[in-house]
């Protein structure tokens, strides 16, 4: 079982082109292994999935297998709003060599609790490989419930869930409820640590883009049962957890790494970079979590 800080990968993009960045992706996902993150998914939602093509996607998920190089798991994105695509993309993902997948709750089209059970137990039954579930409501106006999550986790290669809400409520049911070798993942960075106190297995994070080693360093204090060790690095990151949110991720997080240098601030549209009127604020909140702009090798220190 994957478990600790777990990294939804931006897809860095070039100036002009917007051509993914295969150089500065390598660099990241090598940054990544030398601060202790426990995986990366790649091309999830942060990677900006909806606009890229399927041949890109598949490119971006090989890539980022080769150069973990089995140092660290691969997870890859490999969620649509159509049963089809998500297989194509799920047994892609395979043949790329990717440890797991994780599948967004199809968006836009709105499929009743039904609907997503047969969508999910379609493609893992299509695709022999470990898939993890991915509920956010806020962003696909599709809210998988915990007895249809359960119901998933009968299926053999479901093997976990990335919950977003951000609801405690439902995350402590859930764990209660679900089978011990079923994975349950706070998809919400600001509840993160409250989810893993209650036997939560990692975070799939926004937040580990800019601050991988104090992400790294919370997640293990919460899992070892460390309330008072996880809070400490909790409450760094907390400014960061809203900054990044002040526009649709992944708009301030690729802004906050392009300050690192660490990439390009390129977007595809229909996103668009990060208004001038949230640049201090995301300034301010690096800076609490001993982050500063072009100061590559002090990061996460």
């Amino acid at each position: 079982m994957i478990s600790g800080s777990i990294v939804a990968l931006v897809t860095p993009m070039s100036p002009g082109s917007e051509a993914v960045d295969y150089p500065a992706l390598g660099r990241l996902v090598e940054w990544h292994i030398a601060q202790g993150t426990a995986a990366v998914v790649a091309v999830g939602t942060t990677g900006e999935s909806p606009t890229l093509a399927v041949d890109e996607h598949l490119q971006v998920i090989a890539f980022c297998v080769r150069q973990a190089a089995g140092r660290i798991p691969v997870i890859a994105g490999t969620g649509a709003n159509s049963t089809a695509e998500a297989v194509e993309l799920t047994r892609g993902a395979k043949q790329a060599g990717a440890d797991a997948c994780l599948l967004v709750t199809p968006y836009y089209n709105k499929p009743t609790q039904q609907g997503l059970y047969l969508h999910h137990r379609s493609v893992a039954e299509a695709v022999d490989i470990p898939q993890i579930l991915y509920n956010v409501p806020s962003r696909t106006a599709c809210d998988m419930r915990t007895e249809t999550v359960l119901r998933l986790a009968e299926v053999p290669n479901i093997v976990g869930i990335k919950e977003a809400t951000g609801d405690l409520a439902r995350a402590r049911d859930l764990i209660a409820a679900a089978p011990p070798d079923f994975a349950i993942y706070s998809g919400d960075d600001a509840t993160a640590m409250e989810l893993m106190l209650l036997g939560g297995h990692g975070n799939v994070s926004v937040t580990g883009n800019v601050a991988p080693r104090l992400m790294a360093a919370m997640c293990a204090a919460a899992l070892r049962g460390e309330r008072e060790q996880a809070a400490l690095c909790d409450r760094r990151l907390q400014p960061l957890h809203r900054a990044l949110f002040l526009e649709s991720n992944p708009i301030p997080v690729k802004w906050a790494l392009a300050r690192m240098g660490r990439i390009a601030d390129t977007i595809r549209l229909p996103l668009t970079p990060l208004s001038p009127d949230f640049h201090q604020s995301v300034r301010a909140a690096m800076a609490v979590a001993g982050i500063f702009e072009n100061q590559v090798e002090e990061i996460g220190s």
